[in-house]
């Protein structure tokens, strides 16, 4: 705690000292703030469903209906708080297993009925007031301890958060409250706080974010009241001490709303955000527009489908593993910014009623050894079954820490911070059959070598094996807790033949001393507007300040060593580049992709009537700031939408502009074989409001 605080401290003088030789002057809100929550790369986040954790205090459940003691009814409250992950932390449960993040159920006040189909919300999903915690969790005292006792163990806090909805339509009629004053219900939303569209049949984009979500209260965060609410909320919480937010549900609000949502909280306290978007194995465009643009994180369930049904549920090959990481690593820009799992509270828990548990040590060895921030599922370490909602989110059943699951986490997930291949590493395919799959992960020097036979039953002779570690014999770092064995390689980097056994999963690595060139492993916040502070992880930077630019534009460094930079974005062209690093000795590093915001974020609705098409033909916008593609067809905003909130002809779209900005604009028209035609005329002009959600509305110029 010490060490983090005077980290803090430096940082604050740092940045002082930077704002006084530059005249005073500082255009970032978030220039003294702490930065150390914005790069996950290094963490390991174990996420828990509050209610069905601990029951710490008891005078805290709820009465009645609402709750099933012994937990009998998994549609009920059954007792899980506060207090009782703070007693696992103090108990060594947690702290030891070696996790660095707990990721927990909103905390927000939900409703006090039940849905009519006899669900209660001891989940945390259906919020009645975003800025009161719900009482079966505790207060904010018992919140603040929870901060306090977490962080007292190198434990940081990720808290969920529900921007998208209140609560079901047929339970208090969706009602929002602020501070226990009551907004507006659902069915006489006079003020227009919701969107009241019906349902949404999830037939395309548009209908699956301006319908509801089911029965739920969808919010109309374009309202500017909502708008404000809905970032005071979270800013409420930032205030708390919280170190992460996982945001809910979205692929079901406007991408530009959530853009500049994200932007307001990384203006007033940088922290990891990752939202989740419920994808198949392929994922899809939208998804990946979504993880490339929004400014932050996803929960990767590409990579969570596709290790269920490989290694859980044996329904394909190693082969589609590789696959999968290979096809992310080109479809995410971001790759190790994205949270990898492999069962959480919306899919079957990885382990299967009776069948062997080492089927799920193999997916906590893969999950902890590859790419992404992984997040591990309570109890799957104790090796909990449970098929779809709510079967998967019974109570924690155990606390035991002789499991080989849980031994296999406590050994594996301190390679995080230790090895940086783990971490910022790419991964190599060294050798692949049907059962077996070993890969290499290197970054900078540091290498680790995996080998998975996901087969319970059959050996395989591994020969031909190559790798790029240094020559000399590896042992497990598992210490042969799943079978493995030493590996010896040569200075060649080849390896002899070895039998690789049923089930078996080795582990080798080699951690260099210092990285032999500037390489850049992660950069946080994803997005940023000039004037912010920025965090540069990696390795190799030198001891001695070098320079950090984007694109050709040198930026100012605040902070310098061999692993961490921390810069200030300059004023220049925004939009996506790189950023790169070269040291004292003038060795350049990788370029990574950023997002240079031009400058505070404000969600504008564009409309435009009469833009009539042909089929196959969509409209677009298009504009002279980054945040509207700069005048490139190629980088427009759309297609538009024509259905929910308007209707063809009349085309929107609700995009994150730059405010107190003189906006200029126009739409146009592209066919499906990528034919533009532009529409006619002078400019549109628009000035952004600050601190409002505005509407612009124009008739398309033949």
């Amino acid at each position: 705690v010490f060490r983090k605080l005077l980290c803090t401290l430096v940082t604050i003088i740092t940045l002082s000292a930077w704002i006084v030789s530059h005249g005073g002057e500082v255009h970032a809100s978030n220039a003294t703030n702490d930065l150390s929550n914005v790069n996950y790369a290094e963490e390991v986040i174990y996420h828990i469903v509050t209610d069905r954790f601990k029951d710490g205090d008891p005078d805290n459940n709820p009465q009645g209906q609402l709750f099933s003691n012994g937990c009998s009814d998994l549609t009920k409250y059954c007792g899980g708080d506060w207090q009782g992950i703070i007693d696992e932390i103090e108990s060594g449960y947690l702290p030891d297993m070696g996790i660095t993040a707990l990721w927990i159920s909103p905390p927000v006040e939900n409703v006090f009925d039940l849905h009519p189909e006899g669900f209660s919300s001891y989940h945390g999903y259906w919020a009645r007031d975003f800025k009161k915690t719900n009482p079966f969790f505790g207060d904010f005292d018992d919140f603040s301890r929870l901060i306090e006792t977490a962080h007292a163990h190198d434990i940081k806090v990720v808290i969920d958060f529900v921007p998208n909805h209140t609560s079901p339509v047929d339970i208090e009629d969706g009602a929002l409250y602020d501070n226990g004053t009551l907004l507006g219900h659902y069915s006489t939303d006079a003020n227009n706080y919701f969107y009241n569209y019906g349902g949404s049949d999830f037939s395309d984009y548009e209908n699956s974010i301006y319908r509801n979500l089911y029965d739920l209260a969808s919010l109309n965060q374009q309202h500017s009241f909502i708008d404000k609410y809905l970032k005071e909320s979270i800013q409420l919480w930032l205030d708390t001490g919280i170190d992460g937010i996982r945001v809910d549900a979205v692929a079901h609000m406007p991408l530009g709303w959530q853009k500049a949502f994200i932007s307001s909280v990384y203006d007033y306290n940088p922290v990891f955000t990752f939202g989740e978007w419920f994808t198949g194995a392929q994922g899809s465009n939208h998804y990946h527009h979504f993880v490339n643009n929004s400014g932050m994180s996803a929960l990767d369930f590409r990579y969570a489908q596709v290790a269920q049904d490989v290694l859980r549920n044996q329904k394909g090959t190693m082969h589609d593993i590789y696959d999968m990481l290979a096809s992310t690593q080109l479809d995410y820009e971001r790759p190790q910014d994205q949270v990898t799992f492999i069962d959480n509270h919306d899919i079957d828990r990885f382990t299967v009623e009776g069948r062997d548990t080492r089927t799920t040590d193999i997916g906590l060895a893969f999950l902890l050894t590859s790419r992404g921030v992984p997040a591990i599922y309570y109890g799957t370490e104790n090796y909990m079954t449970g098929k779809g909602d709510p079967g998967n989110r019974k109570m924690m059943e155990s606390f035991d820490q002789t499991t080989t699951a849980y031994q296999v986490i406590q050994k594996l997930a301190p390679l995080r911070q230790e090895n940086k291949a783990v971490a910022y590493g790419s991964t190599k395919e060294r050798w692949i059959n049907d059962d077996v799959l070993i890969y290499e992960r290197s970054f900078n020097g540091d290498y680790l070598l995996v080998a998975i036979n996901k087969n319970v039953n059959q050996a395989y002779t591994i020969s031909g094996l190559l790798t790029e570690m240094p020559a000399q014999v590896y042992h497990d770092v598992l210490d042969s807790l799943l079978d493995g064995q030493s590996l010896a390689v040569k200075e060649n980097g080849t390896v002899d033949s070895f039998l690789l056994g049923p089930g078996e999963v080795s582990v080798w690595q080699h951690i260099s001393e210092s990285g032999s060139a500037p390489v850049i492993g992660q950069v946080g916040p994803p997005m940023g507007k000039p004037g912010d502070a920025v965090k540069i992880s990696g390795s190799g930077f030198g001891s001695e300040p070098g320079t950090v630019y984007f694109r050709d534009t040198k930026i100012d460094v605040l902070t310098w060593d061999d692993e961490t930079i921390v810069i200030t974005l300059p004023e220049t062209l925004g939009g996506k580049a790189q950023i790169s690093v070269t040291n004292s000795d003038g060795v350049t590093s990788n370029g990574y992709d950023f997002q240079l915001l031009t400058g505070k974020q404000e969600s504008v609705r564009f409309v435009v009537d009469n833009a009539h098409t042909n089929y196959g033909e969509n409209v677009y916008l298009v504009g002279n700031v980054p945040e509207l593609g700069n005048w490139n067809p190629a980088d427009a905003i759309g297609p538009m939408f024509n259905q929910v909130v308007y209707s063809y002809p009349t085309w929107y779209y609700d995009v994150s502009v730059p405010a107190d900005t003189a906006l200029e604009f126009k739409f146009i028209i592209v066919d499906g074989n990528g034919n533009v035609t532009w529409e006619s005329g002078g400019n549109h002009n628009y000035r952004v409001t600050s601190g409002s959600t505005d509407t612009v509305r124009v008739s398309f110029r033949r």
